[in-house]
Parts: C-alpha cells; sequence; structure tokens
C-alpha cells in the first residue's frame, strides 16, 4: 500500500538551502545536520530564494534514509531523510514501513 498522509498544518518557509521533496526541513529553511532538530517536512523541492510548502503538523510522507520499521522514533540523517533513532533529536514515529529511498507515512513530533 502507498503511503498517505494527513497534514493539519502546512506552512511556507523560504529555502536557504536546495530542498529536495519528502525530506527535513528546519526552522531556518535548509537541511538539518543529522539527528538535529526540524521544523517539518517538504512536500516539494525548492530551490535557494524559493518559497517550499512543508508539513510542521500532523502526519506527512517522508523519505527514508534506511530500513525503517512500524513505530520506530525517528531522526533525520545528514541528507535530511528519516532512519530510526538511535541518540538524535525525535521528529517523528513511522506510521508505515521502509527502506532506504522510499516513501513512508510519519507521523511528526514537534521538537
Amino acid at each position: 500500500m502507498a503511503a498517505s498522509s494527513t497534514n493539519t498544518l502546512p506552512l511556507s518557509i523560504v529555502a536557504t538551502t536546495v530542498l529536495i521533496q519528502f525530506r527535513a526541513v528546519n526552522a531556518l529553511g535548509a537541511v538539518p545536520a543529522a539527528a538535529a532538530a526540524s521544523l517539518g517536512i517538504a512536500q516539494q523541492g525548492a530551490a535557494i530564494g524559493e518559497p517550499a510548502p512543508i508539513v510542521v503538523l500532523g502526519t506527512a510522507i517522508g523519505e527514508a534514509g534506511a530500513a525503517v520499521a512500524v513505530g520506530a522514533a525517528l531522526e533525520t540523517d545528514a541528507l535530511g531523510r528519516f532512519i530510526t533513532r538511535t541518540a538524535g533529536v525525535p521528529v517523528g514515529r513511522a506510521l508505515t514501513a521502509g527502506t532506504l529511498g522510499t516513501q513512508l507515512e510519519i507521523f511528526l513530533i514537534p521538537n
């Protein structure tokens, strides 16, 4: 089954780095560092200076950076993808399973 989402609070942010669809975005409009806090998930890609729609509350589609199990707590990798949390800032919980490069539904955790 394809991943779906329920976007409760979408916002727009100006990209300060190139943003890639379905990857994490921080409050500065950039890709967060590995294991760092994120504001939400980009719903489409954006070039530097362009506005980008991001989901900050609810569920959103995210790109897996490794194998992820249903229910796993998530953090970001250095590319803004979502991986199973080890010691980083928890940014979400996997509602569907995924493998490297696949899309999964993520319940976003404000952080």
